[in-house]
């Protein structure tokens, strides 16, 4: 009975550390394609002011925020919406982008936190802007294996940091 308890004990322990193993390994993994999103989807298709390619980074039924508190809901929307914001004001951006943080809520939702910086931004009168510098507050769900932005806001950071501000 001794031996049986023993080796029930290393079969349990061999199995948590297995499913850990597994949990880490599924992680990694979606963080790579969080990262390929972020990066090949909304990076790639703002800086070719390419908002179909911008918005295929957005689930069907997203909600965006902007800096501003407008926002648009389904991704079609949200690519309408930079459509016209790509003709206008940010004709000659590019944006760079870093993954500050990933929490995984469940298997399939995750809280990202990205630092961006933009350059080539005008104001409505066309006047050139300073580069600025936000957060991305994104959720990422993954209800069919495909992870896609869910819930942006985004917060311009660039005021605070001019004045010193944290």
């Amino acid at each position: 009975m001794h031996k049986l308890l023993i080796v029930w004990i290393l079969l349990a322990a061999t199995g948590t550390v297995m499913a850990q193993e597994l949990t880490e390994t599924r992680q990694a993994a979606a963080r790579a394609a969080i990262d390929g999103i972020l990066n090949d989807r909304f990076l790639a298709g703002w800086n070719r002011h390419d908002a179909h390619l911008f918005a295929s980074a957005f689930a069907q039924d997203a909600d965006f925020t902007n800096v501003l508190g407008v926002g648009a809901s389904g991704r079609d929307n949200i690519e309408k919406f930079h459509a016209e914001a790509f003709e206008r004001f940010f004709l000659h951006s590019q944006q760079t982008a870093q993954i500050q943080k990933v929490r995984f809520l469940s298997a399939d939702v995750a809280a990202v936190d990205v630092r961006w910086q933009m350059t080539g931004a005008v104001d409505a009168h066309g006047k050139p802007l300073a580069t600025r510098t936000g957060l991305l507050d994104l959720v990422f769900t993954a209800p069919d294996g495909q992870w896609l932005i869910t819930v942006m806001h985004n917060t311009d950071l660039s005021a605070k940091n001019a004045s010193g501000a944290r």
